[in-house]
């Protein structure tokens, strides 16, 4: 059984994480979406508010798991078996950030692959810092997350979260 991780911040989860997500899922025995902690970087949700978003959109995919570490990426996927970490590569740039953190992380455990899926949405150039800011003014987001996390967009830039 091959287990595969597939990190991120996820502050908030968009269409193009979830379509990542969908597709690594159908390759993957198994797939953990790892939320990572980063406690100097300001996170709009909380790591268990981004998990119950996540889990709520993954519900229906029997084979993807949701868990969060503020350990180094390469000690959890080590710690947990995981033979893989999957990431979305939306442009080149990108893959020039992916590329010095595939060094290290092989230099730290070469039996651990990153496998990359390249972003397949028309709106690939989204990111999550680009939602957060369409969404805090006012912005159509529909088009760029999953309903829940759009309604939790909403909420917690009118105040109600």
């Amino acid at each position: 059984m091959t287990t595969a991780i597939f990190p991120g911040s996820f502050d908030p989860l968009t269409n193009g994480h979830l379509d990542i997500i969908k597709r690594a899922s159908r390759v993957f025995d198994k797939l953990i979406v790892v939320i990572g902690i980063n406690a100097s970087k300001k996170s709009l949700f909380s790591i268990s508010e981004r998990m119950k978003l996540i889990k709520d959109c993954v519900k229906d995919i029997k084979n993807v798991e949701v868990d969060s570490t503020s350990d180094l990426l390469i000690k959890y996927a080590s710690s947990i078996n995981a033979k893989v970490i999957v990431r979305g590569i939306r442009d080149s740039k990108d893959l020039d950030y992916e590329k010095p953190m595939d060094s290290i992380n092989h230099d730290l455990n070469s039996n651990i692959e990153s496998i990359y899926l390249l972003s397949r949405s028309a709106k690939n150039y989204i990111s999550s810092s680009m939602v957060k800011e369409l969404c805090h003014f006012g912005g159509d987001i529909s088009k760029y997350v999953p309903l829940n996390v759009e309604q939790s967009l909403k909420a917690r830039f009118a105040g109600e979260l």
